[in-house]
């Protein structure tokens, strides 16, 4: 696999850094989880037949540093200030209009990378001539809407008094199918709840580890700045229907009934689209990546 042009672009409050591969016209991919550019590894190449294809670590995660970081919630209990939605998809926005600036881009999101491509979706539905978004977890557009309230107040409170660990259990608890057993994977298609080593394993290649001890650096950002205000995020319904024709909802194969997958589905029956369906589960991006990469191929053509 070839290695990716890199770049840095300054916006407010950060540095961004992004990747970017192939020519042709722009496909934006926004990463999920604590991911980053990296979690694109298993599918850009093959994108970048056809399109210029960017990535890029969202600000505060990974190699995009804020100019004043601050400490995540701890064990004292201080509160941070959130990240925002609107924030996240004006960085996005930035990134399209500097390496596409005269033509509508592209764009795919994953879980939080598809919250904040909703949002640019309705904010900027010119600069985009078609978005595929993957498990946004927009729970408030779910009836049952409170119920997930509750579990982001349990998550905060498990974060605030015993820490990092039991506070991603209780929020892999949340995300499960009713009654499922077993472990929720997290942005980077680890088991949530599986204790983790200090440092990667050392048979990693280098890449793969750097990668992995980013990921697991980054967690404390994404539980404490990230999930609270991303899941607290309301789309708006009635500008989402108007440019619903640019918009393709999807969900994996393996995650029907987990909450990110009903928060797809219920949009994409909500605007009458049909959901379409990606091989794996949640972080099918990275266990399935070439078919992963087949599908969304498929469905940036249409």
């Amino acid at each position: 696999m070839s290695s990716p042009a890199t770049g840095r672009l300054r916006v407010p409050g950060a540095s961004l850094h992004y990747e970017v591969r192939g020519r042709g016209p722009l496909l934006l991919l926004i990463p999920g989880g604590t991911g980053g550019a990296a979690a694109f590894d298993g599918v850009a190449e093959a994108l970048a037949t056809e399109y210029t294809v960017a990535s890029y670590d969202p600000r505060g995660l990974s190699r995009s540093p804020l100019d004043a970081p601050e400490a995540g919630r701890g064990a004292a209990g201080q509160s941070v200030a959130e990240q925002s939605v609107a924030e996240h998809a004006e960085d996005a926005l930035r990134l399209l209009d500097l390496l596409s600036p005269a033509e509508p881009a592209r764009v795919f999101g994953s879980s939080s990378g598809a919250i904040a491509a909703l949002h640019l979706l309705t904010a900027r539905p010119e600069r985009l001539v078609r978005l595929v978004a993957h498990e946004p977890p927009v729970v408030e557009v779910l009836p049952d809407a409170a119920v997930h309230r509750a579990l982001l107040a349990r998550v905060r409170d498990t974060l605030d008094a015993e820490g990092l660990m039991p506070a991603m259990a209780v929020f892999a608890a949340g995300l499960k199918k009713e009654g499922e057993e077993g472990e929720e994977e997290d942005g980077d298609g680890q088991p949530a709840t599986a204790p983790r080593p200090p440092l990667p394993p050392a048979d990693l290649p280098p890449a793969a580890a750097a990668r992995a001890a980013r990921t697991r650096a980054d967690l404390p950002y994404f539980l404490g700045r990230i999930v609270p205000a991303f899941m607290a995020y309301a789309p708006d319904l009635a500008r989402l229907r108007a440019v619903s024709e640019r918009l393709v909802l999807a969900g994996g194969d393996e995650s029907r009934g987990e909450l990110p997958y009903r928060t797809a589905a219920f949009l994409a029956e909500r605007f009458g689209r049909e959901l379409l369906h990606f091989p794996g589960g949640h972080t099918g991006l990275t266990t399935h990546p070439a078919e992963f990469g087949e599908v969304l191929g498929r469905a940036l053509r249409k």
